[in-house]
């Protein structure tokens, strides 16, 4: 990585910008995210970042969006501790948990809806039964309707 980069001590921003291919406001987030990530600020109060800073900026560029880590999964590896590209989007530690009951709650809730389906089915058997009934007590009647159905 560090063969790429200008023999230089400091880069502005806009300099790490165009070695990097990431735009400034979101190496300015990534510095609240990622606290390595502390450029220097001279009088002129501009960010001066160093080779480390960059190389670290192309280290967390690739993590997130080559390696599709979160922003909370990159920090972790940054931190020292292994987290596997493919946990990316599960990076909370009771996300796992949480899943598994959440599958478990919509297990439960599709055998209630069987339930439901065997019921409505029922109904609408019972109501063509009923259709019938009607229909033969109504013919038997005269046809007229106004007999008694029961």
């Amino acid at each position: 990585m560090a063969a790429e980069l200008p023999d230089k001590l400091y880069f502005k921003i806009g300099e790490v910008s165009r070695i990097s291919g990431v735009k400034p406001f979101v190496l300015r987030y990534w510095e609240t995210e990622f606290h390595a990530l502390a450029p220097e600020r001279r009088g002129s109060k501009q960010r001066l970042y160093r080779k480390e800073d960059v190389e670290l900026i192309l280290l967390i560029k690739k993590m997130l969006y080559q390696d599709r880590f979160t922003i909370a999964g990159a920090k972790r590896r940054l931190g020292g501790r292994p987290v596997e590209p493919g946990r990316a989007k599960g990076e909370d530690a009771g996300a796992e948990e949480r899943v598994e009951g959440l599958r478990e709650d919509l297990q439960k809730k599709n055998e209630e809806i069987k339930v439901f389906q065997n019921l409505l089915k029922q109904i609408s058997k019972d109501i063509q039964e009923l259709k019938k009934v009607l229909q033969t007590r109504t013919k038997s009647s005269g046809g007229s309707g106004r007999g008694a159905v029961w």
